[in-house]
This record gives structure tokens, C-alpha cells and sequence, in this order.
């Protein structure tokens, strides 16, 4: 099985007709996805022809759910602009939006995500993320879909290129979804929403969490763990490194004294009974010894 994601999931893509919205069509589309349609305001009853496929473009997420039956939506749209491409697939009410889009406000996150909690029909991914990939089954955003198949592991990162490392270090294994929920201060979808979806998957039989320098969200989903988690758990924080009060590449990733920082996180999985690799690679290793691979 996989979570959130799955082989019947038909997909709209914000921005299509654009150069990297088309470039990541093309890929989703030769990993299976099925995409169905395209939005782009001022450009409804085009199509676009990818490889012999026409797909057709929407002016907005309405239209194109009720031609397509679509139920995901994936926003390559620039920044100033996401925050009006979420809210039309939200009215739309698509079950699963994926924003890929780096560099969104900060108020505009909180405004679109407030109003996707209110509507009760929409779940979103990101921003400032890789998207999400069930291997086998459909691929959202810009993972690489051939550098692992599926398989009993539940990946969830913050990081969008240790996503793809993680993936590669366990490809014999194998991956249920991995999901890519982006480093950004707000986010739609969180280690502990990931973790609840992957403990209720009963095909998942392990986790790998991969959290950085900055904020709770590690902490708090060490809680979590404590409290609803019976699959083992593997964990890795990147940035063991920083220094104190260093900004990382994540607008998320700040560290104030102690807190945040990686030993601290570090520290609250392991005493939930979280196993801490301290690379990538030692990670990978944990989750092959408990798995007996």
C-alpha cells in the first residue's frame, strides 16, 4: 500500500504550461503518474502534447475537476502566485495539494494553509519540497522516480536531497511513500501527520524520519512516538555540524542556544527508542539491521 498517494491518483498540474511545470510533467508522466489535466489561467482549451499524450489545460481547478475527476493537484507556479493556485484547488476541493514552489511568504503559507484547514477537504504538501513518490504507483513533484522501487519502508524528510539519498542507500529494500514535507517555518503535512499515516499503512513495516537543525518538529514527533508509534523508527538530523545561531538553507533551520540544535533532537528520539544515525549512510545501516537486511 502507501499513504496519501497511490496508483488511481489523478493529477492536475498548476503550471504546466510553464518551462519547469512541463519539464516535470514529462518526467511524471514516464514514472506513470496519471496526470490528467493542466491549470493555468488565460490558457483553458489548449492542450499540450507530451510525447503523442494531449493533455489539456484548464483556467482553473473547478473546471478541470469536473472534466478530469482529478483529486491531486501538484503547483509549479512562482512564488507570488501560490498562494492563489492553492486557494483555487482548495474550492476545488482537491484532496491532495503538492507545492513544489521554493520562496513562498511566509504569510502567504499560513493564509492558504488556514484556509485549506478550514475547508476540510484538502491536505497539503510543502511548500519548498520535493513532492512525494509511491514507488510503482504515481510520483508528485520532482523526486527522481528510478532510484528505488517499492517496498516496506515509510520515508519522511524535511530535506529533498536527503530524500533522494535515503531513497538510493535503501533501493534493494525498497519504499512504501516517501514524502518530502519541505523545510520551511510553516508546512502543510508533518512528521507526526506522516508518522500516524505510516503506522496505520499495514504494508510499512519501518520508518525513516529525516528532521535538521531548527524548531520542534523533531522533538514534538519524538513525543508522538512515545505516545502511537510501534514500528521501528530510524532517524537523522542533518546539520551535527552548525554552528550555534547559524541560518541554514531552510528558512526553518535556525538555532537558538540548545534548542533545535541536531544533539538536541538527537537526543529526544533516542529516548523514545528512536535509533540516530549520525550520517545518512549509519541511518541507512540502522534500518537494514532492524529489517535483518
Amino acid at each position: 500500500m502507501a499513504i496519501f498517494l497511490t496508483e488511481k491518483s489523478r493529477v492536475l498540474v498548476h503550471g504546466m504550461t510553464g518551462s519547469e511545470g512541463s519539464k516535470h510533467t514529462k518526467r511524471m508522466l514516464a514514472s506513470g503518474t496519471k496526470v490528467v489535466g493542466g491549470v493555468t489561467p488565460g490558457k483553458g482549451g489548449q492542450v499540450v502534447d507530451f510525447d503523442g499524450l494531449a493533455i489539456p489545460v484548464f483556467n482553473s481547478a473547478s473546471e478541470a475537476v469536473a472534466a478530469t475527476n482529478a483529486d491531486t493537484s501538484v503547483i509549479f507556479v512562482p512564488a507570488k502566485f501560490t498562494k492563489a493556485a492553492v486557494i483555487d484547488a482548495v474550492d476545488a476541493q482537491v484532496a491532495l495539494i503538492v507545492v513544489i514552489t521554493e520562496g513562498v511568504p511566509v504569510h502567504d503559507t499560513t493564509e492558504f494553509f488556514a484556509y485549506a484547514q478550514k475547508s476540510g477537504k484538502s491536505r497539503l504538501i510543502g511548500p519548498n519540497c520535493p513532492g512525494l513518490i509511491s514507488p510503482g504507483k504515481s510520483n508528485v513533484g520532482i523526486i527522481p522516480a528510478d532510484i528505488t522501487g517499492a517496498g516496506p519502508i515509510g520515508l519522511v524528510s524535511k530535506s529533498g536531497t536527503l530524500t533522494y539519498q535515503m531513497m538510493y542507500e535503501l533501493r534493494d529494500i525498497g519504499f512504501s511513500t516517501a514524502v518530502g514535507i519541505g523545510g520551511d517555518p510553516v508546512v502543510g503535512t508533518t512528521h507526526i501527520d506522516c508518522l500516524r499515516a505510516f503506522q496505520d499503512d499495514p504494508e510499512t513495516k519501518a520508518i525513516v524520519m529525516i528532521g535538521e537543525i531548527g524548531g520542534d518538529a523533531e522533538e514534538r514527533a519524538a513525543a508522538f512516538i512515545k505516545e502511537y508509534v510501534t514500528k521501528p523508527v530510524v532517524g537523522y538530523v542533518a546539520g551535527f555540524t552548525a554552528p550555534e545561531g547559524k541560518t541554514m538553507g531552510h528558512a526553518g533551520a535556525i538555532v537558538s542556544g540548545s534548542s533545535g540544535t541536531a544533539a538536541a533532537k538527537r537526543d529526544a528520539l533516542e529516548a523514545v527508542g528512536v535509533r540516530v544515525g549520525v550520517t545518512p549512510s549509519e541511518s541507512a545501516q540502522l534500518l537494514r539491521s532492524i529489517l535483518g537486511k
